[in-house]
């Protein structure tokens, strides 16, 4: 690849981290203003959104981006923010890792998720019992990751090589 390649591919990962982390945001606004981001279970549509990594390297930074801006954008507690965040981006390198096993592209975030975020609904929240939020946190990444992650996945599968042509190639 030359130089003028490699400034070209750069740029087209650079554009797909910034609208990833720009989706989540608005997504998560969107959730949250329809109150299904702050019940027992949480049905966040950015959540989805995790399993961009399966497509593309640009969608790990884009995740932890758009999670941590909208953590600090929607006021949850410094745990939250710092924790919360850094689940979503272990979860994205998991998944990028993972990416030659399509169907297991939502487990990394639902895994991750559910054992990280229940401490930290306890610690910054004190929200209890734990175990209860290990089930409603489970529950919500399910539908949120599971089952419109990969719905997503579905969708967007079919116009891969348009809309991630350089990680196509490189898969």
């Amino acid at each position: 690849m030359n130089k003028k390649e490699n400034v070209s591919t750069n740029v087209l990962l650079l554009v797909q981290a910034a609208m990833i982390a720009a989706l989540y945001v608005i997504l998560t606004y969107i959730a949250n203003a329809l109150g299904l981001a702050n019940h027992a279970i949480q049905i966040r549509f950015s959540e989805a959104l995790t399993v961009m990594p399966y497509f593309t390297p640009a969608a790990i930074p884009g995740l932890f981006v758009g999670c941590l801006l909208s953590n600090i954008l929607t006021g949850c507690a410094v745990p939250d923010i710092i924790f919360g965040s850094l689940t979503t981006l272990i979860a994205a390198i998991f998944t990028y890792k993972m990416r030659k096993f399509k169907w297991m592209a939502s487990f990394p975030p639902i895994i991750a998720n559910t054992l990280v975020v229940p401490f930290v609904l306890l610690s910054a929240y004190g929200i209890r019992p734990l175990w209860l939020s290990f089930v409603t946190v489970g529950i919500g990444e399910i539908i949120s990751c599971g089952i419109l992650g990969m719905l997503l996945l579905s969708a967007l599968s079919k116009y891969r090589g348009r809309l991630f042509p350089v990680s196509y190639q490189n898969s």
